[in-house]
């Protein structure tokens, strides 16, 4: 079986995407209620009584949400490191089943070695994660990097190297910045920390690393994390199209807010 991903939806109200290989399934955030999961899970032709674990990039609800339904769920793993694992715990009812990685490091969980990376975010200690599965010269589950990064401000070095090496990436574009500059409903303030080195990612801040980077290895671009408010697919499209004329190898997929994505088959 190759390695499948799917995003089980994107956006400020959740996040959550599913990676399946022959044996292994497993929660990349996990953002929505527990009925919200169960029900995309059931969507994507799973349940949560089949997830093996979730890894978690960082503590805000709309990546963790669904931690407190887990109570239900004793033998799901969870995956994160110490200060986000005390922040979620601070405010669950239950223990979760805490596997506790260090960021900058690698670890493996059954066929999967995942690499966890620090991302400027404003949260406790935030991460991105390139899991890599797959084995070398399998035709039929070829060695495969998914990169998931979906809340930064900016791309540091280390950042960037993770990105031109996935096959996948999934990576956010949040915001217009000139829909967030004509915001009514956000303060000064809020727009400053969205737009910040430590906030999201704009259309054209994240086109201009895509464009400067252009990796041979990417098969499959996701586009993610996209306010409702300061956003728009029509925006989106527009920022990427001189690159996905440049990168005709490589798949788009803009990830609507509150929206999916169909199976990837990294093959």
């Amino acid at each position: 079986m190759a390695t499948r991903f799917r995003i089980l939806g994107s956006g400020s109200s959740g996040n959550a995407a599913l990676l399946e290989t022959e044996s292994t399934r497993v929660l990349i955030d996990a953002g929505f209620s527990g009925r919200k999961l169960r029900q995309m899970l059931h969507d994507s032709g799973t349940s949560m009584d089949e997830v093996d674990a979730i890894f978690l990039t960082h503590e805000h609800g709309d990546h963790t949400a669904g931690i407190d339904a887990l109570k239900k769920h004793p033998n799901v793993v969870v995956f994160a490191n110490a200060a986000t694992s005390r922040a979620v715990q601070a405010k669950l009812k239950h223990r979760a089943a805490w596997q506790v990685f260090e960021t900058g490091g690698r670890f493996r969980f059954r066929d999967l070695e995942i690499d966890a990376f620090s991302v400027p975010h404003d949260a406790q200690d935030p991460v991105g994660f390139a899991i890599t599965a797959g084995q070398e010269n399998d035709l039929f589950s070829p060695l495969r990097t998914i990169t998931w990064l979906t809340d930064l401000g900016h791309i540091p070095q280390h950042v960037r190297r993770r990105m031109e090496e996935a096959d996948l990436l999934a990576v956010e574009s949040n915001h217009c910045a000139r829909l967030l500059e004509a915001d009514i409903r956000r303060p000064w303030s809020t727009k400053q920390r969205i737009s910040g080195r430590h906030g999201h990612l704009s259309n054209d801040g994240v086109r201009e690393i895509l464009d400067e980077i252009a990796s041979p290895r990417w098969r499959h671009i996701c586009l993610t994390h996209l306010s409702r408010d300061c956003n728009s697919i029509e925006a989106v499209e527009t920022s990427i199209a001189p690159l996905r004329n440049r990168l005709t190898s490589c798949q788009f997929s803009i990830v609507a807010p509150g929206g999916e994505t169909p199976f990837i088959d990294l093959v």
